[in-house]
C-alpha cells in the first residue's frame, strides 16, 4: 500500500509541475521572428562558420536583425543571397564573381626540397613550430593536411605524390576555413578564374628564393616592365596586380622567368576584324601596344598572331568591328608587324 501512495504521490506532483511549466511557458514566450525563421529556412544548413556566425542560426539572426548582408553565406552563393534577398524585401547583391580557396604556393616536393626530415605529428601547425617548419623556403606549403581536416565539403586534398595542397573548385564553397586553419597563410579566397596569378608569398631577395625554390617569385621586375597597362608594382619584391587596371594580356607570365605567375592560358583571347565592317581607320592599329595590327589607311586591317587578347583596340574601334575570342593557338610573339629575322634573332638573344 505505501507503494502505491508513493507512485500517486510522485505521479500527483509530475501532474502538477508539467502544468506548472505549460503555464510558465505561455507566460514567458518570447514572440518568434517570423522573417528569420524564413531566413534561415533557406540558408543551406551548412553550420560551417564561413560567414562569420555561428552556424545558419547565427548567420540568419544576423541578417534579420541587420547586422549582415543578405549575401553573408559564402556556402550558398547568388541563388540563396536572392531568395533572403527577397524575404528582407531588399535588392540582392551579386557580384557574379565566385570565390575559391586558391593555393598561393607551387613549391612542391619537386621544386621546393626540405631541409630536414620530419617525423613528428602530421599537422602542419605542429609542423611549423618546429623551425618554422621543414620546407627550404618558410612560406611554403607543408602539406600535412591541417587544411583537408579543416574543409567541410572535402574540397581539398593533399597531391600524396607532390605534398601540396590541391582545390577541387566545383567543390569549394568558400567557407574559408581552410585559410583560417592554415599555419603557412598559403591558402586565400580569390575570384576563381582569374587571368594571372602569383603563386609566390616568398618576400625574400631573388637569390635567397632561388636556392630554397626553383619556381618563386625573385622580384626581377620583368613582369612590371612587360605590362603595357601599369597594373602591376612591385612591394615587398613581390608584384601586386591591379585588378582594375589588368586587361588580361597575359604579358607578365610570359615574361616571368619561374613561373611564379601562372595564367589562364586556355582561355586567353585574341581579336577579330569583320573586313567587311571595316573602314580602315586605323584607329586599332595605333591602339595597339604589341604592333599586331597590320594594314594600310582606308583599306581593312588584319589582327595578327602577336595579339595578346587585351581588348583596348575593340573598345576603340568607331565601327565596333573588332570582337574578341578565346584563342585556339599559342600567341606567335615574332609576328609583329614589322618583325624580320634579325630582329626575332636579336630577341631572342636579349632574352
Amino acid at each position: 500500500m505505501e507503494i502505491l501512495y508513493a507512485a500517486l504521490a510522485l505521479g500527483g506532483m509530475g501532474l502538477l509541475f508539467g502544468i506548472l511549466l505549460t503555464v510558465a511557458s505561455k507566460v514567458f514566450a518570447v514572440p518568434g521572428n517570423p522573417q528569420r525563421d524564413a531566413v534561415r529556412e533557406v540558408l543551406p544548413g551548412a553550420n560551417c562558420g564561413g560567414c562569420g556566425f555561428p552556424g545558419c542560426d547565427g548567420c540568419a539572426d544576423a541578417i534579420a536583425s541587420g547586422k549582415a548582408p543578405v549575401n553573408a553565406c559564402p556556402v550558398g552563393g547568388a541563388e540563396v543571397a536572392a531568395k533572403v534577398a527577397k524575404i528582407m524585401g531588399v535588392e540582392a547583391v551579386d557580384t557574379g564573381v565566385k570565390k575559391v580557396a586558391t593555393v598561393l604556393c607551387q613549391g612542391d616536393i619537386e621544386h621546393c626540397g626540405n631541409k630536414f626530415n620530419y617525423t613528428g605529428i602530421q599537422d602542419c601547425v605542429a609542423a611549423s613550430l618546429v623551425s618554422d617548419g621543414n620546407r627550404m623556403c618558410k612560406y611554403a606549403c607543408l602539406g600535412l593536411g591541417t587544411c583537408v581536416r579543416a574543409c567541410p565539403f572535402d574540397a581539398i586534398h593533399i597531391d600524396e605524390r607532390l605534398k601540396i595542397a590541391v582545390v577541387d573548385e566545383e567543390k569549394c564553397q568558400s567557407c574559408g576555413k581552410c585559410v583560417a586553419a592554415c599555419p603557412k597563410h598559403v591558402l586565400e579566397l580569390l575570384p576563381a578564374r582569374q587571368p594571372v596569378q602569383l603563386r609566390c608569398r616568398a618576400a625574400e631577395r631573388g637569390k635567397l628564393v632561388s636556392d630554397n625554390c626553383k619556381i618563386g617569385c625573385i622580384g626581377c621586375t620583368r613582369c612590371e616592365k612587360a605590362c603595357k597597362f601599369g597594373a602591376i608594382t612591385m612591394v615587398n619584391n613581390l608584384p601586386v596586380i591591379d585588378r582594375e587596371k589588368c586587361r588580361g594580356c597575359m604579358m607578365c607570365a610570359e615574361a616571368c622567368p619561374t613561373g611564379a605567375l601562372t595564367a589562364d592560358w586556355d582561355h586567353r583571347k585574341e581579336a577579330v576584324i569583320d573586313k567587311d565592317v571595316c573602314i580602315g581607320c586605323g584607329m586599332c592599329k595605333r591602339t595597339c601596344q604589341f604592333e599586331a595590327v597590320a594594314g594600310e589607311v582606308r583599306h581593312p586591317h588584319d589582327i595578327t598572331d602577336a595579339c595578346t587578347g587585351c581588348g583596348a583596340c575593340a573598345e576603340k574601334c568607331p565601327k565596333k568591328c573588332i570582337t574578341m575570342r578565346v584563342r585556339n593557338h599559342v600567341r606567335d610573339a615574332n609576328a609583329k608587324v614589322g618583325t624580320t629575322p634579325e630582329k626575332v634573332l636579336e630577341a631572342k638573344e636579349t632574352k
